[in-house]
């Protein structure tokens, strides 16, 4: 059975000491393991970036700018066989995957763009015979660590802008599902990426230690799950680092009496149970408004009814498995608990019976959910919909504003006043209106609020230069024939 490997220097590295299974969640088998690598491994990960630095962030803009147009190349050349690897060791059905690869492209649009995105600023003669000028150069080497549910798109938001501005990269994957980095991370060396820029370890917590302990990695760019990226973000900023630490997510769909009950029953379904909730920015919870719940409910119900649930490798398959068989247990005993907690189980997908081996669950929908029921304060990552009643507009607000966590939200409704008060209102990263899922394109930043966000910098987009960037300000006077005079004073601008 084949081992995953680090990739280092530009070199896969030889079989490791430790290993993790890497399964198919389609047929809950073994299908080869992953390196797991030590704090010394890691390390060595750490010194390859470190060596690859001075060449890297010496070189022309024109030339990395090269390396991310021909790598836009490679991806929309081969997004099939990215995205097969993407659904064999993560699950999720092949056209999903192959709308993660595409928008991960368009952060390498994004990053293409470096020659712009770098540009400083400058003022002359801000005091006679003076000028200033600011300029952008990179903090150095970042570790990326990325979770499970996106194996391209997430390491293209960081990897991408950190390359572009200059820094070199070691990515600590998700060990679950870890083939898609290292295919990334070839990519990236045909396009012409000098080796050691970009390096790709494996394993557990471990590896992520000490990439954490480091004293050579400057940055430190994380998502995952809001108690790990609260841990990630205290650590890592203890220890003097630039972090970003992207947390977990309770995103609530508002839906107001006027809104098109097709359009938003729709909606609610795709965004509940897309790549089988196992997404941050998931619809998990339906705030309905008024009396278009029971209209909501019956109609999300008959429509599931008919859902595909089956391999991703099967052209007739709208959901695929889970990740793991413990994540799907997790995800049932939620289901499971419900109605003890007083919620109506209106669709109990763990009843729901598979041909196929896996880790395969149906969908559910619960009604009558409340704050304070685990099935509302958890965020549960899986294909679980809840749906909470409210009077009025006001209540929506006040039920999501309260929520500890502020990744997305979204409202639906025909009245362009209540759209424009729920964008002021909210207390949410990412708004969508009659957008379920709004995730910003590459030119935007992608960030929540509250415990979806330790740190103060969202992910990739214009933020993500200020992230992976310092800004040094230079004030220049060039001699002249005027003599020379000592002055104690303090420099004023006269």
């Amino acid at each position: 059975m084949s081992t995953v490997l680090h990739l280092i220097d530009g070199q896969e590295t030889a079989e490791a000491a430790r290993t993790g299974d890497i399964f198919n969640p389609a047929t809950g088998a073994v299908q080869r393991h992953v390196a797991f690598a030590s704090a010394a491994e890691a390390e060595t990960a750490v010194a390859a970036a470190k060596a690859a630095l001075p060449g890297w962030r010496s070189s022309s803009l024109i030339k990395r700018a090269d390396v991310f147009f021909r790598l836009r190349q490679i991806l929309a050349d081969r997004t099939g066989e990215l995205a097969a690897i993407v659904t064999d060791e993560h699950g999720k059905v092949l056209s999903d995957a192959v709308g993660e690869v595409s928008r991960g492209i368009e952060n390498v649009e994004f990053a293409a763009g470096l020659v712009h995105l770098l540009k400083g600023e400058r003022a002359e003669q801000v005091s006679r015979g003076v000028d200033v000028h600011s300029v952008k150069q990179p903090v150095g080497v970042v570790a990326a660590i990325t979770p499970f549910n996106f194996p391209v798109m997430v390491p293209l938001w960081m990897v991408a802008s950190a390359i572009a501005c200059g820094n070199t990269v070691v990515l600590k994957p998700s060990e679950k599902d870890p083939s898609a980095a290292v295919w990334l991370a070839k990519a990236f060396l045909e396009a012409g990426l000098p080796a050691g820029v970009l390096n790709v370890v494996h394993g557990d917590k471990v590896a992520v230690d000490a990439l954490l302990d480091s004293p050579d990695v400057a940055a430190i760019s994380f998502v995952g799950s809001t108690p790990i990226a609260r841990s990630i973000y205290q650590r890592a900023s203890a220890n003097g680092k630039r972090v970003q630490a992207l947390g977990g997510a309770k995103n609530h769909m508002v839906v107001m009496p006027d809104a098109d009950i097709e359009s938003a029953t729709a909606a609610a379904i795709s965004a509940a149970y897309g790549s089988a909730g196992e997404r941050c920015m998931a619809v998990s919870v339906l705030v309905a408004v008024g009396d278009i719940a029971d209209d909501l409910v019956a109609g999300i119900r008959d429509r599931i009814a008919t859902l595909q649930i089956g391999p991703g490798t099967d052209p007739s398959s709208e959901m695929g498995p889970l990740i793991t068989r413990e994540h799907r247990d997790k995800v049932a005993s939620y289901v499971t608990g419900a109605a003890a907690e007083g919620a109506t189980v209106v669709v109990d997908g763990t009843r729901k019976s598979f041909a196929a081996d896996g880790f395969f669950i149906g969908v559910s929908l619960l009604d009558d959910v409340k704050p304070g029921m685990k099935v509302y304060e958890d965020e549960i990552f899986g294909p679980v919909l809840s749906v909470v009643r409210v009077e009025t507009y006001a209540d929506a607000v006040e039920l999501i504003n309260a929520n500890a966590y502020g990744n997305g939200t979204a409202i639906f409704t025909r009245d362009g006043g209540t759209a424009r008060q729920f964008e002021f209102d909210i207390e949410v990263g990412m708004v969508g209106v009659n957008v379920p899922i709004p995730v910003p394109v590459g030119a935007f930043s992608f960030g929540g609020w509250k415990d979806s966000l330790f740190g103060d910098s969202h992910i990739y987009g214009p933020e993500s230069v200020h992230f992976y960037t310092r800004s040094k300000v230079v004030t220049t006077r060039w001699p002249d024939h005027t003599p020379a005079q000592v002055d104690l004073g303090f420099p004023s601008n006269h």
